[in-house]
């Protein structure tokens, strides 16, 4: 059962845009400001120890990349891929958008994908959700979220509706429920990625994995889900969707 109300989209969401406030301002500096000139002051700091530490990371990054890892994921803050896997610049090749939602008719993720495993040859894909996604509350809700998101989430909307008409959150709380459609979400973008032409070639020529993962956002733990599939879904998948 769908809860009848889910906290906001994000916490300070509080329903459909608007942009006709009068907007007011002051000689000092407005917070956001503050923030970005000290990242640019960290960066300077940054640039100077990692300089010091790792003399070679640079100037490699200079002559070009090769990361082993495409990334899939969530636009939201919390979840930074480089820092929560301790990788370095040139180590993993990123593609985020709001609730990590891989879809085969957009272009932006799909031309993300084909680079990443034609011209770089990363050797593993992960697809990655997170606990407390706000994209995937929102989907819970039957609230109008405004702009663009309620066409972009779709697809998790849906998601959902199906999980239902199976039970899937009989019994569940909340939370429960929000990470029963973070799990499924994340399995759909397992399966969308590989039905992709590009992406089955690569795995039966060069063993190219696709994994699904769950950070969660309280702990910091990252958790591979079992998303494996089973000989005769293989065999499905490469009968059905394998082209050329």
């Amino acid at each position: 059962m769908i809860p009848r109300s889910v906290s906001s989209f994000a916490s300070c969401y509080k329903g459909p845009f608007r942009f006709h406030q009068k907007l007011t301002f002051s000689s000092s500096r407005a917070p956001s400001e503050n923030a970005f000139h000290k990242f640019l002051a960290n960066n300077k700091e940054w640039h100077q120890k990692t300089s010091s530490d790792k003399p070679d990371l640079f100037p490699s990054c200079a002559k070009g990349q090769a990361p082993p890892v495409l990334w899939l994921g969530c636009s939201d803050s919390r979840v930074p891929e480089t820092t929560l896997c301790n990788a370095q610049p040139g180590d993993i090749f990123v593609h985020r958008n709001i609730a990590n939602i891989i879809s085969s008719h957009d272009m932006s993720s799909q031309s993300v994908i084909f680079y990443a495993v034609n011209a770089l040859k990363v050797k593993h894909i992960v697809i990655c959700g997170h606990t407390s996604c706000g994209g995937v509350v929102a989907a819970l809700g039957k609230g109008k979220i405004g702009g663009t998101l309620d066409g972009w989430l779709l697809p998790i909307r849906e998601l959902r509706a199906n999980l239902a008409a199976k039970g899937a959150f009989e019994g569940k709380d909340d939370k429960e429920q929000v990470l029963t459609l973070v799990s499924a979400n994340v399995q759909r973008g397992v399966d969308v990625v590989r039905k992709n032409p590009e992406v089955m070639k690569a795995q039966e020529e060069r063993g190219l994995t696709v994994h699904g993962c769950i950070y969660d956002v309280g702990s910091g733990q990252l958790t591979e889900l079992d998303t494996g599939e089973g000989h005769e879904d293989l065999k499905q998948r490469m009968e059905h969707f394998k082209v050329g």
